[in-house]
């Protein structure tokens, strides 16, 4: 495991206690967890973000294909 120093904002550091006391679990157990989850949020988000640049090229080409195919059957016509 790797040591971590961490500074929160009081605001954020006193809610967490509160509920970490009515979880009965260990702070280390509830960063871990809450980065586990927020990794896993910010990597769906990427995906996301990557799935749209490739859906725009993919339409892109898609348009392409069709001016050439129309273009094969104006000449063919």
């Amino acid at each position: 495991m790797t040591n971590l120093s961490l500074k929160l904002q009081d605001g954020i550091f006193k809610e967490t206690e509160i509920i970490l006391a009515k979880l009965k679990k260990s702070r280390n157990a509830y960063i871990n967890e809450a980065l586990e989850y927020y990794n896993a949020v910010q990597k769906r988000r990427l995906l996301a973000i990557e799935l749209e640049a490739e859906a725009k090229l993919a339409a892109e080409s898609s348009q392409e294909v069709l001016k050439e195919m129309e273009q094969l059957e104006d000449e063919i016509s």
